[in-house]
């Protein structure tokens, strides 16, 4: 699979890709100011940062980056006394509003695409924001139902039945309706990257895939193996449910191109395991474009200059690809 920090579309005119910083508390802006002076992005877009102007000039004069020309100033945090790693309510609904009113300028057709940096899911708790996430955010704002979590990179690619909730939840949040869909939503993402029919594995959800019920309360049989064969019905290539400790050996990679997971854990150990630099989060379903890093704020990285870059340098160049080869959204 070609990376997704090389693989391009020509794009003309040049397309706008809003990146939103994170939070401020942690590493995405110095990640985002890094990305922006990467000979990788010359030409490719023009990119606007979203976040509280004062926090991300501290932040670069900290880590000795220069400020970019263009930033969408949202949000209100109080430079002087915001520190590198501290969880805030402050910081938390700054990086909120920024998201929102990029998701504004997506929706509205101002900007192509939507890279977000790391959020702290604790500091929008403090702030009182209701969503646990960017995904469920995007979902709700956009009016979607059906949409699925896919991390990707060129080792592997991972969709997700479930996303951010308990453990001990997941086994009645599948429906055969949810890994239906997200089988038909990793079918069609990796279809149109390798312009041929994807091969779909999907995982199972308890050890050994159950054993016909003798480690399960019935979840393949009654959930996962329907939803599997309804895809069949559809033409989808699809093979499952595979046992999870052997879903992932090489062998089962090379005859994979993207797998269907029924929680999150299940998908992103391996993932990060094998592609932690360079996987790239993208939303699967929304009527635009949004990639984000596969990673979290590392807040004892903070303002450091330590972090790596790759992951939202790919986020980046996946979200122009992706806008590059969807219909241009009318602009007023």
């Amino acid at each position: 699979m070609p990376s997704p920090a090389t693989e391009t579309f020509p794009a003309s005119p040049p397309l706008t890709v809003a990146i939103t910083v994170g939070d401020v508390a942690g590493v995405g802006p110095e990640l985002a100011l890094r990305c922006l002076r990467l000979a990788e992005l010359s030409g490719r877009c023009n990119p606007i940062l979203y976040g509280p102007v004062e926090a991300i000039e501290k932040i670069a004069a900290k880590v000795g980056l220069p400020m970019s020309p263009q930033i969408h100033p949202v949000g209100e945090v109080d430079a002087g006394s915001l520190r590198a790693g501290i969880v805030s309510a402050e910081t938390g609904l700054a990086s909120f509003q920024a998201v929102d009113a990029a998701i504004d300028d997506a929706i509205g057709g101002r900007v192509d695409a939507i890279v977000t940096g790391p959020i702290q899911k604790e500091a929008w708790h403090l702030a009182g924001i209701a969503f646990p996430g960017h995904t469920e955010l995007l979902a709700d704002r956009t009016g979607v139902d059906d949409y699925c979590m896919m991390l990707t990179s060129p080792e592997i690619s991972c969709v997700l039945a479930t996303i951010h909730i308990a453990l001990a939840d997941v086994a009645k949040r599948l429906s055969v309706e949810a890994v239906l869909r997200a089988i038909r939503l990793a079918s069609s993402a990796i279809s149109l990257r390798h312009r041929r029919a994807a091969r779909v594995t999907v995982c199972g959800l308890n050890p050994h895939a159950g054993e016909r019920g003798l480690f399960s309360h019935g979840e393949e049989e009654t959930v996962i193996e329907p939803a599997i064969e309804a895809a069949r019905s559809e033409g989808i290539q699809v093979r499952g449910p595979l046992p999870p400790d052997t879903a992932f050996t090489p062998r089962i990679r090379q005859e994979t191109d993207v797998y269907v997971c029924m929680y999150h854990d299940q998908g992103l150990i391996p993932l990060k395991a094998l592609a932690f630099d360079d996987a790239v989060n993208v939303t699967l379903g929304l009527p635009i474009v949004r990639t984000s890093v596969d990673h979290g704020t590392a807040l004892d990285l903070a303002w450091q200059g330590k972090a790596s870059h790759h992951s939202m340098l790919a986020a980046i160049n996946m979200a122009i690809d992706l806008a590059a080869a969807t219909p241009r959204m009318r602009r007023p």
